[in-house]
């Protein structure tokens, strides 16, 4: 079974020689689905202005080189968008609605079902399955004719997005060696990135069809690369296919590794899950899967109301504040590679500085952030004369993303896979996305009813005090899991360390 391999360092792991190489490849393959994933969410950005109607005016009709004739419907409304531009069909602002929002919905109807369905018939075929619904949502999306077909549309891919981040992390998080898992870990979150820079930079110059025409390789792109990928030995052995999960083992791991002491370990977990009950009963009866969906939860909580969100609706207006004339799809493409880079850095740091360390200094800088950022459009709505400091709000809100980009965003994802015992990991992940959606919709919806209801200084304010209460939740309920086994961080959760 094994595979053409590239050249990687080779270290000492559990008394034989391991090779990385096969690891990372499975952790890429997998996460192709991330990058389908950011493709979805970032899809409205680009196509939002393209789907939203001008409002006309005589100068605007004067200015606009369209023939308004030729571009009317059956009710003769003219159909130009807000950039002027001819539209097969446009959106009212209700139907934009739906279509931003009813992601969120099947990204949480979908994240249960599918925790259970990698615990029934394997993290691997999960995967593979949900290229289904991302297909589904593009084909929809290529030949939508009107609103009821996008909606659709973002209905499937909502149940796609929300099914990846169920199995993608769950996925990479088994089949990573105890001192990678941490980077590997990171990359979902980096892939989402990329599939999210990705569509701000095609989406900028393209017609909002041909992006999707684009975006729809990535599904097929998914099973191609992914069905070559072996399942976790995990799952394997939970299904007592030990000869299976030492073969996945081994292809992991490299010909040269002593994969005893660690398959030895991993059929441990796997038995003593075996004897317990793993209802949602005994997992809130016992101290350390309670723990893990108490910090698995908070982590969620805390990433939605970092204020991440705001600052990036917000990007456009800090740019600005700048004295920037930098066009909006620009500033969006510069915070998508600052978003990748700082993810991707986060990756190399995980596994040497811990996570504990990188999720504090996400909470405490963010925090700083956020406060100085509610300071300043505080003062420039009372009419302060702040010209001169503009460069401060877009210093903040780079080190913001930077933060967010090296903690909060990708290590909540990571750590699922490390905190849920086996018997548990299936429905507690299904479960904390669901409420990781439900906390999208939410942040997603009264966003823009509190910045008109308390001012756009005040939403920072509110955030911030997030962040302060996330400094005391990281510093005395997160252990540190850098380097320690499953098993090990059940112990230390449970109280037993």
């Amino acid at each position: 079974m094994e595979k053409p391999t590239m050249h990687m360092l080779s270290v000492q792991e559990k008394g034989g020689e391991t090779r990385k190489a096969n690891q990372y490849i499975a952790a890429v393959a997998a996460a192709i689905g991330a990058v389908a994933a950011g493709t979805i969410l970032a899809w409205t950005s680009p196509a939002n202005p393209q789907l939203s109607p001008l409002e006309l005016t005589n100068k605007t009709l004067n200015d606009t080189e369209v023939n308004v004739v030729d571009n009317v419907d059956d009710n003769n409304t003219v159909l130009i968008n807000s950039l002027g531009q001819p539209a097969a069909f446009l959106l009212s602002t209700t139907e934009m609605s739906l279509v931003s929002s009813i992601l969120a919905i099947g990204a949480a109807l979908a994240a249960l079902p599918v925790g259970v369905l990698t615990q029934k018939i394997g993290r691997r075929p999960t995967i593979l399955i949900l290229a289904i619904p991302f297909t589904i949502n593009w084909l929809l999306t290529i030949f939508a004719n009107g609103a009821g077909m996008l909606i659709a549309a973002r209905f499937f891919a909502g149940l796609g997005t929300g099914g990846i981040c169920v199995a993608a992390p769950m996925y990479i998080g088994e089949i990573a060696e105890t001192s990678i898992r941490g980077s590997l870990g990171a990359f979902f979150q980096l892939f989402l990135t990329v599939g999210i820079l990705f569509t701000y930079v095609v989406g900028g110059w393209t017609h909002w069809k041909i992006l999707s025409i684009i975006c729809a390789v990535l599904p097929p792109l998914l099973v191609v690369v992914f069905w070559w990928m072996p399942e976790t030995p995990q799952y394997l052995l939970s299904k007592n296919r030990r000869r299976d999960a030492e073969n996945s083992l081994r292809w992991l791991r490299g010909p040269d590794a002593d994969l005893t002491a660690e398959l030895e370990d991993m059929q441990k977990d796997v038995d003593d899950a075996a004897r317990q009950s793993a209802g949602i009963l005994s997992m809130l009866t016992n101290r350390g899967p309670l723990m893990a969906l108490i910090i698995g939860l908070g982590l969620m909580l805390f990433q939605q109301f970092s204020g991440i969100n705001a600052v990036i609706f917000y990007t456009n207006d800090i740019f600005h504040s700048a004295g920037s004339n930098i066009p909006p799809v620009i500033a969006t493409i510069i915070v998508g590679v600052v978003q990748t880079i700082a993810t991707y850095i986060s990756s190399i740091l995980v596994d040497k500085a811990g996570r504990r360390i990188l999720l504090l200094q996400s909470c405490v800088v963010m925090g700083i952030c956020l406060i100085i950022l509610g300071i300043y459009f505080k003062l420039q709505i009372d009419g302060y004369q702040v010209a001169s400091l503009g460069w401060l709000p877009l210093l903040c809100m780079v080190l913001f993303i930077i933060s967010f980009s090296m903690g909060l965003g990708p290590i909540p994802w990571m750590m699922m896979s490390e905190l849920y015992p086996v018997e548990f990991r299936g429905g507690a992940t299904g479960f904390t996305v669901i409420v990781n959606w439900v906390l999208v919709f939410i942040v997603t919806l009264c966003f823009p009813i509190m910045k008109t209801a308390i001012g756009i200084y005040s939403c920072f304010w509110f955030f911030a005090a997030f962040m302060l209460l996330c400094v005391f939740f990281v510093f005395f309920l997160i252990p540190e899991t850098k380097g320690k086994t499953v098993s090990q961080i059940q112990a230390i959760l449970a109280g037993k360390i």
